[in-house]
């Protein structure tokens, strides 16, 4: 989803109230640029998730207390089914401080109108905080104590990087818990928290609230690195305090997106029962690009998403609302592809297509042997070995948003490799050949998938989804992700292709390939009869 005009960025107060979803975001109305103290939320509203309308900002600087902004934060639904906002305002001295905000008519389905108290801030910022690293407060949930918490990203003098937790009865007076969420010492500033319970492990059920023992995870946006990260663990909700699951410092842990992503944030959708991912993915091209489209940013396809069976990372997947924009479908018979194999998927439109590919490979045991180091960095490894570098088994996968003469193309591919008796398979969307175009940011992006091939009979699946300049993929059921923007020249005359395609030494089988052309989303249009479906449920606590 796009905003025709300025400047979207971090996804704010996602939910779902009176049969509409509303998606709240970051956006400088006034330009292309990050902008200058006139940050407002811009919003917009869907039956479906998928088509949109855009609607009036719902916050913009007004008050002393955001008069230089209204930076990022959440929504949340309270027990008699209305919605309140909390925000991180830049006040009249350029302190960053936390406010709320509540519908002024709380039955209107639009929520169109905003009342921010003159009681604001709710939380000015603490003397041991910097008085510009004090942000990004979450989704608010309720204690067994019957008190609200929310989390609040910080930077804590002579400690680091912290994620804090502030309590309330009332959403008005707010106190601080001794103890913080979680500590990133060495990890700097660290933003946008988002802290959710998650079902048992392989099941796709989301949980609105934490159950007696709950597993959660903790998401973390992290600065120095301009990624989103997240970790398994248990919160107790007494001490108000966060134990991972894996040790080490934030930036090791997993990352949502291994791509073009950036200050995610997930809401519970009562409506199916998941959680839903938004996620930003901002341009790579030049400035002066942004200047002339009149717009930049994006948000990704909504993702649902749960906790593999292995109970150590989350599964991501387009919500199912999204195939509702396939057209026409190509069902691809390949039985194999051999050593430099390019097979093109005819009969579609690639510059608007969602793919659907399982690769199955006949002899795992001839995979190349991985070097330890390489597990350090596998993005750098998906440089060094991009879409163009034979191995034994891969590189296998799709070139999307490809021109007639592969003078420019988008590789997104897998390699397997051997560490002694298992084996590794390593992700990548190579960009290197993405666009001809001078002042485009063109790196490899890379992960490796944690699942185990041999037990799938030597098969892995990829799903992607391209959308112009977007695009997204999944690998082996959404267990990695990597989103890419991309700017190729050809796309201004001429149609795009697809193709599958083999690079490795060995044949790959292709059990199946399903490919169709997307519909274009409805966006700022009011689809007929929205207002009066949305007065069909009422709003959902979570």
């Amino acid at each position: 989803m796009v905003n025709p005009v300025g400047r979207s960025s971090d996804p704010n107060g996602p939910m779902y109230h009176n049969g509409l979803y509303h998606f709240f975001y970051q956006y400088n109305p006034d330009g292309v640029t990050w902008g200058n103290g006139n940050l407002s939320w811009g919003h917009s509203v869907s039956l479906d998730l998928v088509n949109w309308f855009a609607l009036d900002t719902a916050l913009e600087p007004s008050r002393s207390f955001d008069a230089n902004g209204c930076w990022s934060g959440s929504a949340t639904i309270l027990p008699d089914g209305s919605p309140v906002m909390l925000y991180t305002g830049i006040d009249a001295r350029g302190d960053q401080v936390q406010n709320v905000a509540y519908p002024k008519n709380a039955s209107d389905p639009l929520l169109v109108e905003w009342v921010k108290p003159e009681y604001n801030p709710v939380i000015p910022v603490p003397a041991d905080i910097k008085r510009d690293d004090f942000r990004d407060p979450s989704t608010a949930w309720l204690g067994a104590d019957g008190q609200w918490r929310i989390a609040v990203a910080a930077r804590v003098h002579d400690v680091g990087g912290a994620t804090l937790i502030y309590r309330s009865k009332d959403f008005l007076r707010w106190e601080r818990n001794a103890d913080p969420l979680y500590l990133a010492h060495a990890a700097g500033m660290v933003e946008c928290p988002d802290l959710f319970p998650v079902s048992e492990p392989g099941v796709e059920v989301g949980l609105s609230a934490s159950g007696a023992g709950a597993r959660h995870v903790l998401k973390m946006s992290v600065m120095d690195t301009v990624q989103d990260y997240y970790v398994v663990g248990r919160y107790d909700d007494t001490a108000d305090t966060f134990v991972p699951e894996d040790d080490g410092d934030c930036r090791s842990w997993r990352r949502l997106d291994y791509g073009h992503v950036y200050a995610s944030k997930s809401f519970f959708d009562p409506s199916k029962n998941r959680r839903v991912l938004w996620g930003w993915a901002n341009e790579s091209d030049s400035l002066a690009d942004d200047l002339v489209r009149g717009w930049s940013g994006v948000q990704t396809v909504p993702r649902k998403i749960w906790l593999d069976e292995d109970g150590k990372q989350l599964r991501q997947w387009p919500i199912e609302e999204i195939e509702t924009l396939r057209n026409k479908r190509v069902n691809l018979l390949i039985p194999e592809v051999n050593a430099g194999g390019v097979n093109e998927i005819i009969g579609i439109v690639g510059a608007q297509a969602d793919v659907e590919v399982m690769f199955q490979i006949p002899a795992l045991e001839h995979a190349d042997v991985l070097e330890p180091n390489w597990l350090l960095n596998p993005q750098s490894l998906c440089g060094e070995k991009g879409a163009s570098v034979p191995g034994s088994v891969g590189p296998f996968g799709l070139l999307v948003m490809a021109s007639g003469d592969m003078q420019e193309h988008t590789a997104v591919f897998f390699r397997v490799f051997r560490q002694n008796d298992k084996y590794k398979v390593l992700m990548c969307t190579d960009l290197s050949k993405s666009s001809t175009r001078d002042g485009v940011y063109k790196p490899p992006y890379g992960a490796f998938v944690d699942m185990d091939i041999e037990a799938q009979g030597g098969s892995i699946s990829l799903r992607t989804l391209v959308d112009h300049s977007v695009v997204e993929s999944f690998g082996g059921g959404g267990r990695t992700c990597i989103t890419a923007r991309v700017y190729p020249d050809h796309v201004v005359n001429g149609n795009s292709h697809l193709y599958v395609f083999n690079n490795g030494t060995g044949a790959v089988k292709v059990s199946s390939l399903d490919a169709w052309e997307m519909a274009t989303a409805t966006v700022n249009v009011l689809p007929d009869g929205l207002i009066a479906a949305s007065s069909v449920s009422g709003a959902q606590a979570y």
